[in-house]
């Protein structure tokens, strides 16, 4: 039998999480001590549902999903979104496999019982190659709940034995461009899993982003104190258990490259990265990330990477492995809900300000066609 708690990113901090991810499909973003960072900076509104398996004995923990309540605008109902908190780049709740499928009816079930809960869902970013993704979709169809599709994609990841690029153009051109770096001097790569060093990392890359193209346009993590409060704090709160570090490259002792890592179970997460823009035609950023990969996978403890980026990103171009994912809306209670209705009208109008937008930066970026030769008038 399952039994599912809802409670508060503090309580769940006691669950067993480390032994569920080493039988569970890993999710960093769901960590514990991640969204107790959330909730005490008051980054995110978190509720955390914990699956119990009753039979055991003692009872085990066998699922973990934290949601964040939203109420994105005044007069619109409050909603659930399965990413937890902003900078969560992955919504699937960790689940044993050999119990997802009476795990997610009872999630389900348990958000629909809940007064306190919103009923309809946002799923951005969700694993659609999990166990707990079929056993989602499989359970909403039986009980008759809304759900919407809104998009499909693939997100670039590494594996020890596939992904990796080992030839083409993208090989040549890093090696080309590690040789010309290292005709500067000295190149080293540093990634001190310590609290300490972890923290004094975190700020090289800060200084890196806000010196970049982000800060020039005011998207940096700097550039907003709240956003750089909380994600300090998450930073320490994941280094303290391990599970989080800031990768530097650096040039005669000069960081010209950071590269965030978060990790869960054996699975590496590339967060966020930030370069020295005056070394930008060395490719830095890719080249830490190649060189990382090789680090990370050689020590034996990590067998995947997840980019936690676009297929459009430049890591699509390091690696070759992709991940299906999924962005969905869902409504678990009875019948089509004026929420629902909100929400999925809301997703797609932002999906089609999104398109625009892209079409307009592809027009300014474009080269101006060439002017045609002036025709000689005849005499």
């Amino acid at each position: 039998m399952i039994s599912v708690t809802i409670c508060s990113p503090e309580r769940a901090a006691a669950a067993p999480w480390d032994d569920l991810v080493r039988r569970a499909s890993p999710n960093v973003f769901m960590n514990p001590a991640a969204l107790r960072a959330a909730q005490d900076c008051g980054f995110a509104d978190v509720r955390v549902l914990l699956a119990w398996d009753e039979a055991a004995a003692p009872r085990r923990l066998v699922g973990l999903w934290a949601l964040q309540r939203r109420v994105v605008a005044p007069l619109l109902p409050a909603i659930l979104e399965a990413l937890p908190f902003y900078y969560a780049f992955l919504s699937s709740p960790v689940v044993d496999p050999a119990f997802a499928v009476e795990v997610m009816p009872a999630f389900l079930a348990a958000i629909e019982r809940d007064p306190a809960l919103p009923k309809v869902i946002t799923l951005k970013s969700l694993d659609a190659e999990a166990p707990s993704y079929a056993a989602l979709r499989t359970a909403l169809s039986g009980k008759g709940g809304e759900q919407l599709e809104l998009k499909q994609f693939a997100r670039p990841l590494a594996t020890r034995d596939h992904g990796i690029k080992r030839s083409g153009s993208t090989r040549k051109k890093l090696r080309q461009d590690w040789n010309r770096l290292s005709a500067l001097g000295a190149v080293d790569l540093v990634n001190d899993r310590s609290v300490a060093g972890a923290a004094a990392a975190f700020e090289t890359f800060l200084e890196l982003e806000a010196g970049g193209w982000k800060g020039k346009r005011g998207t940096a993590l700097t550039c907003d104190p709240r956003h750089a409060g909380f994600t300090r704090e998450l930073l320490r709160a994941l280094a303290a258990r391990g599970d989080a570090s800031v990768a530097l490259l650096r040039v005669e002792g000069r960081a010209i490259a950071a590269q965030v890592l978060m990790y869960c179970g054996t699975s590496a997460y590339t967060w966020k990265t930030g370069y020295d823009a005056e070394f930008a035609k060395f490719s830095p950023g890719a080249l830490l990330i190649d060189k990382l990969a090789e680090q990370l996978f050689a020590a034996g403890e990590i067998d995947t990477i997840d980019s936690c980026s676009v297929q459009e990103s430049f890591m699509a171009q390091l690696w070759s492995g992709r991940r299906a994912m999924v962005d969905l809306v869902v409504d678990v209670g009875p019948g089509r809900s004026f929420g629902f209705t909100v929400e999925t009208a809301r997703q797609l109008g932002l999906a089609r300000l999104r398109e625009w937008r892209n079409r307009l930066r592809a027009w300014r970026s474009a080269p101006p066609a060439p002017k045609k030769p002036a025709v000689p008038r005849e005499a």
